[in-house]
């Protein structure tokens, strides 16, 4: 008897678990949504969240009645204890530095931005972000002694060697070691996940459209992206899976910072579209994009776009291609036009959804931060009760 009892106990544990994973990885569910995700029956999920609601791992937080279009009676949403964690993301951009800081519900309960010109230095890039991540704590009174984990997104390609390490040494050493922040004392490390602020980028975008294929594409001064395959983020083995900004639009074209010619980066980037454009600013564009020139110019960009999303879904086959950046904000028409040349290019079934991005310049430090969301040992320790 005694076995059986054992087992069960374990079956239960794995089950509450697996709940926990869940609401950890997504926010707030009902259980609705919940036993659609844990393959778990409407009976012992009932119990198993009940069981969690009594010992406190997880709260109700709202119901679905402000999106319900039926008249029935609203679903309460589950998340884990907002107050039990806080995740720290950081986007360490070209041109600034972006924090978020999120609770245990996947509510941001604080952010900033601070910029700093293209040519700043690797160190005083760090030392910008640093700085952010305590004015932002001051701001807002938080101590971040619940951190639970900190996601770090760096312009470029996957930061490896020296360039790694200083960033697990600024931000671990600051906020996420035996130290913690200010005088709070931790008896864990927070974990700290590393990778480009794109890749972060995309698997924000993954998440909030529920897809567990993405290609994503951002058009901002530089060119990066990343993919998104089974619901996880893809480095490849050298870390530079998702560099579209490199692969070659156009043969006869100018000299790329990377060395080569003709690189996606030469042509749709935002300075040589402008410049193409006859345009000063992104604002510019915008208020004249119907002009000839800076219509066939767009028109040009958008084309290059698509060939290089073209050859890559073709490999891939997504889900769905996200087109973000600040260009592709400011010419919606590059989005759509895009798409057309990957439609065209398709050889079988209806093809990808391409889409804009739905998140703003947020979306790498949402990223980062449902990556630690991911890896995060939270609750690993909450109360177990009997385990009869």
């Amino acid at each position: 008897m005694s076995g059986s009892v054992g087992v069960h106990a374990l079956v239960r544990r794995a089950h509450e678990e697996r709940v926990l994973a869940i609401l950890r990885e997504r926010g707030g569910l009902s259980r609705a949504q919940i036993a659609a995700r844990s393959g778990l029956s409407r009976t012992t999920l009932s119990e198993i969240t009940g069981d969690l609601l009594a010992r406190g791992a997880i709260v109700v937080v709202n119901t679905d009645a402000p999106r319900r279009a039926g008249s029935g009676r609203p679903a309460e949403l589950l998340a884990l204890d907002p107050r039990s964690g806080q995740f720290l993301g950081v986007d360490l951009g070209h041109t600034r530095v972006r924090v978020a800081v999120a609770d245990a519900a996947h509510e941001i309960i604080a952010s900033g931005v601070t910029a700093y010109p293209a040519e700043s230095s690797w160190p005083d890039r760090l030392a910008a972000g640093v700085a952010l991540v305590e004015r932002v704590r001051g701001e807002r009174g938080l101590t971040l002694a619940a951190l639970q984990g900190i996601g770090v997104g760096v312009a470029g390609p996957f930061p490896a060697g020296a360039a790694r390490k200083d960033v697990l040494a600024a931000f671990a050493g600051r906020f996420g070691g035996s130290a913690g922040a200010g005088d709070q004392r931790r008896d864990v490390p927070a974990p700290v996940v590393v990778d480009n602020n794109t890749r972060f980028a995309a698997l924000a975008e993954a998440i909030l459209a529920e897809a567990r294929d993405v290609l994503y594409i951002r058009l901002a001064d530089g060119i990066g992206g990343g993919l998104v395959v089974g619901g996880r983020l893809v480095a490849g083995a050298g870390g530079v899976a998702g560099e579209f900004g490199h692969v070659k639009a156009d043969a006869a074209g100018g000299l790329c910072r990377c060395g080569k010619r003709g690189c996606l980066e030469t042509v749709a980037a935002v300075p040589p579209a402008l410049q193409a454009a006859g345009v000063r600013d992104l604002t510019e564009l915008r208020d004249r994009r119907d002009e000839p020139r800076v219509r066939a110019a767009m028109e040009r960009v958008a084309e290059a776009v698509g060939r290089v999303l073209a050859g890559a879904a073709l490999i891939i086959d997504p889900e769905q291609i996200v087109i973000g950046g600040p260009l592709a904000h400011a010419v919606p028409e590059i989005v759509s036009r895009a798409g057309a040349v990957v439609a065209a290019e398709n050889v079988g079934g209806t093809g990808p959804l391409i889409r804009a991005a739905r998140l703003g310049d947020d979306d790498g430090a949402r990223g980062a931060i449902a990556a630690s969301f991911r890896q995060s040992p939270l609750l690993n320790g909450y109360p177990t009760g009997s385990a009869s």
